[in-house]
């Protein structure tokens, strides 16, 4: 056989078995993915995070598996546990949720997962900063504004009964009576209690029957009664209005068990005409 004829059969045998070593590597890939998957399902995230990095090595072109790897490092991160190990499994999430980002920085689920990660470890700021990344590519998402709208409402609350502890005031809704004090927090909590209104208004706008975001925009009318501390007829008002959304959030939240409950299977239904 010609030297040239011997290259050209010993290059397309090569591409052969490069096709075939490829095409093993997709398979397991995706033999990896769906363990990791069942792993999951089963709450063994450390298995399941071995799976998909597998799968991720064996087919880096699988799609699913840095998402799949990112939400597996999330579940693993335990709200407000300030520990060593916590932090890093929450920047192993991020990290590998910005990995999805790099091939479409407009992921609403990576976005949504870096916003819940930093919102577990109780870094609001930047919690905030990636729910409003949420909104930039979806401007109707109404979990981003009512996500928002909570993040605002807790620092409002840590700011007010601060002040609240430091007059040994109980929060009941009385007046802060104290000029300097209620200036003070009038700084803190203008904003926040402004943008966080606007947000969870702007959540049940989207979505009318949204009940959890009804309490918090009720408590978060609560929270601007506190501002109100030279205008006693306003603070009643806010008040008044705190009870009103909490009432509406009440029954808003009575009917969407009802409509629930009437969506659920009715069971095992018996075949007659078998």
């Amino acid at each position: 056989m010609k030297r040239s004829a011997y290259l050209a059969v010993f290059a397309a045998a090569t591409l052969t078995l490069l096709a075939m070593t490829t095409g093993c590597s997709k398979l397991r890939a995706r033999d990896q993915l769906i363990k990791g998957v069942q792993a999951y399902k089963n709450a063994r995230y450390e298995e399941a995070i071995d799976h998909f990095q597998n799968a991720e090595r064996l087919d880096p072109t699988l799609e699913m598996a840095p998402l799949y790897l990112a939400t597996a490092y999330a579940s693993q991160v335990v709200p407000d546990a300030n520990t060593p190990e916590n932090n890093k499994t929450a920047q192993l999430a991020i990290q590998a949720y910005k990995q999805v980002l790099v091939k479409d920085p407009h992921d609403l689920n990576a976005l949504k997962g870096i916003a819940a990660v930093y919102l577990n470890v109780g870094d609001t700021s930047n919690a905030k900063a990636w729910q409003l990344q949420v909104l930039k590519t979806d401007p109707k998402d109404p979990t981003a504004y009512y996500t928002i709208g909570v993040i605002d409402w807790r620092l409002a609350y840590r700011n007010a009964i601060q002040t609240r502890n430091s007059l040994g005031m109980q929060d009941n809704g009385d007046m802060i009576k104290d000029k300097a004090a209620c200036q003070a927090l009038q700084e803190k909590n203008q904003d926040l209690v402004s943008e966080g209104i606007q947000n969870l208004q702007q959540a049940i706008n989207l979505r009318p029957a949204y009940d959890d975001a009804m309490s918090y925009l009720g408590l978060l009318y609560r929270r601007k009664a506190d501002l109100d501390c030279a205008d006693d007829a306003q603070r009643k008002a806010d008040l008044a209005t705190f009870q009103e959304w909490l009432d509406k959030m009440m029954a808003t939240r009575k009917a969407n068990e009802a409509k629930r409950n009437q969506q659920a299977p009715g069971g095992i239904v018996m075949d007659n005409n078998k």
